[in-house]
């Protein structure tokens, strides 16, 4: 798909690489195992379009009951639909109950026997998919009226392509609109190799907002249990490299941001800056050389840069022990100018002033 990429980040010159389609199943360097595989489904008849699959761990309970409202707001029937709910023995609250009370019969629950882990729990959700087209949909977010048909409506006038998605709305914990998603196109239609490139350098998709076919996951293999904040960035980034995307620039799905998600957890310490730097190494392995050595200096820097500007937030925010975290985890990604001068700044005008 990627035929030749540019961007002022990378300093070694337009870089041609060749097309990338091979499954990245059974591969494995040293920064990271291969990702796990996901069997091919038996040929039916009669499996439904989506599998919209929700996996939860003591999710509060109005947020799942407002992520399966949304959901069913649009259901078009369990022909078309499979909705399932994963729970990862939750240890809080009954969310067998609340998937009994909203979804009246309609939306089957499974409860793992023990507790899996988040990105195990992700896997399954594939595995358990019996549609065409796969959406994992965490309990505290939400899609809005016709986010599934209006991407329907493009995969089936681009049949080629392994994933679609539309632009995120970010809401806060009462589900207020906070901001919006970067514009990737302004027309509907399959993204240009431009995406691979910004997608390689940083996360640009939600769940929430994207939805994959089960054969491409069948190709290219589950989430990587080896990462935790990056899983996703890995997944989108394979994805973007060897399938065509659709895009809808209507905001059509809804992601929630709060103190309980994973990754906040991971942002206070620090971690997410050294899983991103381990994602950044998994994807030198798995892209041509010299397509890898530019892209991984530049991925490097812009996680610094990420890294430096959110430790101004979080000092500001109150959280000093994280923002130093996150000034150090900078300067570990990369040494560049622009990381080095975010982080003085950091300790100039933030911490002596």
């Amino acid at each position: 798909m990627v035929e030749v990429l540019r961007s002022p980040f990378i300093d070694t010159g337009p870089v041609r690489s060749p097309a990338m389609s091979a499954p990245v199943t059974g591969a494995e360097g040293p920064h990271g195992s291969a990702p796990p595989a996901i069997a091919v489904l038996q040929n039916r008849t009669d499996r439904p379009f989506w599998s919209v699959m929700i996996p939860v761990y003591n999710c509060p309970e109005n947020y799942l009951r407002g992520t399966l409202e949304s959901v069913l707001a649009q259901d078009p029937g369990a022909a078309e639909m499979q909705i399932e709910v994963l729970d990862n023995c939750s240890t809080e609250g009954n969310t067998e109950a609340i998937v009994r009370e909203v979804g009246a019969g309609r939306v089957a629950y499974h409860r793992q026997t023990s507790n899996v882990g988040m990105v195990e729990n992700f896997n399954d959700c594939i595995r358990r998919a019996q549609g065409h087209w796969v959406h994992i949909l965490h309990g505290d977010d939400t899609v809005r009226t016709s986010f599934y048909s209006h991407l329907r409506q493009g995969i089936e006038a681009n049949p080629d392509v392994g994933a679609a998605l539309c632009r995120t709305i970010y809401m806060d914990t009462d589900g207020q609109w906070m901001g919006i998603g970067e514009l990737e196109a302004r027309q509907s239609g399959v993204l240009d190799e431009s995406f691979a490139l910004k997608q390689l350098l940083e996360q640009r998709i939600q769940f929430v907002s994207i939805v994959v076919s089960r054969s491409t996951y069948e190709q290219l293999g589950g989430f990587r249990t080896t990462l935790s904040h990056c899983i996703d960035w890995d997944m989108w980034k394979r994805i973007a490299v060897r399938k065509s995307v659709f895009y809808d620039p209507e905001p059509l799905a809804c992601y929630r941001l709060h103190a309980g998600a994973a990754s906040s957890g991971l942002m206070r310490s620090g971690k997410n800056v050294a899983d991103e730097r381990r994602s950044i190494a998994i994807s030198y392995e798995d892209l041509p050389r010299p397509l890898a050595n530019g892209l991984s200096r530049a991925a490097k820097r812009a996680a610094g840069v990420r890294a430096a500007r959110r430790a101004r937030t979080l000092w500001k925010e109150g959280e000093r022990a994280a923002a130093w975290r996150q000034a150090a985890e900078a300067v570990r990604c990369s040494l560049a100018p622009a990381v080095v001068a975010r982080s003085i700044y950091f300790v100039l005008r933030t911490v002596i002033r």
